[in-house]
Parts: structure tokens; C-alpha cells; sequence
């Protein structure tokens, strides 16, 4: 079965995570770049990113508006972590400004800074750590009624993706899946 979206988030942390022959359709994918260890080579960034333009996928660096001026991305990915409120310049340059929260407090947050999207983080239960917290479906439905641009993030498996059929919401945002198989679920989502 199919999932339509309207964009789907793919967080990478190395470039060789995503292999561009999987993403056949234009203009659906954003691909944020957070490697918080190690930065990639700048000239492989920089072929990584031409390929993301011939491909029509959007491209943003995450807390990093340096890299993100270099390679001329399409914007900045602002993790939860990332409270300050000066970010608004990144809006003037023309940067679109996404996001991370956890909850309601961290949204308003995001808000203020002038995030276009909000990644709300754990939608479903993940592998790495199953006494976490997590949302589900209907505690997520109800955050959207505080802001229509939440995305969900965390424990989207193939297993459960037809879970977001449930969830009135333009995208949502993978990461672990992508390391793991991202032939297999990128090939359910069309």
C-alpha cells in the first residue's frame, strides 16, 4: 500500500546514507543533513548537494548556518536543543527555518523562532530505547490542533506506516529507517 504525502523528510547523518536511484519523484523529498560527529568532505558535500538540485530535492543543514551558507542549502534544520530566538536572520536570508520539539512548550518555541515545520518526536515506540515515551496517534492528532505544520518523527517503520493514513499532516520525517533499509521504505511511499 501507498502513502501519500505531501513531503517526506529523510534525516541523514552521513551522505552515504541515501542512495539518490531510490527517489524517482521530484519535488516530495527533503533531505536534512545532521552529523553532529563528523563532517563530511565540503567537495562531497558540495557534489551530495548539486545532486539533491538535479534531483528537485530540497536540501537543509542542521545548527549550522556557516555550512548552510556554503553550500547553499534551502535552510536550517533547528534541533530541539536549539532554543535561541535569534535565528529569525536566517528567515531574511531567505532561509526556510524548520524544526524539533518534544512537546508543548518546546513547539511554542519553534514557533517563535519561525519554523515553516515542526518535527514532533516520538510518534510510535523505537527500537533503541523501548521504555521511552512515545505519542501515538490520537496524542498527536491532538497537537495538531495547537499547529497544522507537525510532522511526525520517530519509530516510523514499514510495519507501521499505515498508521499515518490516521494523521491529517502534510509530511513526515524518517531516520533510522533511512540507515536500515531505505530502499524498502522509500519504495512504500509511492
Amino acid at each position: 500500500m501507498f502513502i501519500k504525502k505531501f513531503i517526506y523528510f529523510l534525516l541523514i547523518e552521513s551522505i552515504k546514507d541515501i542512495d539518490f536511484k531510490n527517489i524517482k519523484i521530484r519535488n516530495r523529498f527533503a533531505i536534512i543533513y545532521r552529523n553532529n560527529n563528523k563532517i563530511d568532505n565540503l567537495n562531497d558535500l558540495s557534489k551530495f548537494r548539486r545532486q539533491c538540485k538535479i534531483k528537485a530535492i530540497k536540501f537543509y543543514i542542521a545548527n549550522n548556518n556557516t555550512l548552510a551558507v556554503t553550500l547553499n542549502s534551502d535552510g536550517i534544520y533547528l534541533s530541539s536543543l536549539n532554543k535561541k530566538l535569534n535565528v529569525l536572520s536566517y528567515k531574511k536570508a531567505k532561509y526556510e527555518i524548520i524544526g524539533s520539539a518534544h512537546n508543548y512548550k518546546e513547539i511554542l518555541i519553534k514557533k517563535k523562532q519561525g519554523c515553516s515545520f515542526i518535527f514532533l518526536s516520538k510518534l510510535f515506540s523505537v527500537d533503541y530505547n523501548k521504555k521511552a515515551p512515545f505519542l501515538g496517534v490520537i496524542k498527536f492528532n491532538n497537537y495538531l490542533q495547537i499547529s497544522r505544520d507537525l510532522i511526525p518523527l520517530g519509530g516510523i517503520k514499514p510495519e507501521n506506516l499505515n498508521n499515518l493514513r490516521n494523521i491529517p499532516c502534510k509530511g513526515f520525517a524518517l531516520l533510522s529507517e533511512i540507515k536500515k533499509k531505505p530502499a524498502n521504505i522509500i519504495n512504500r511511499l509511492f
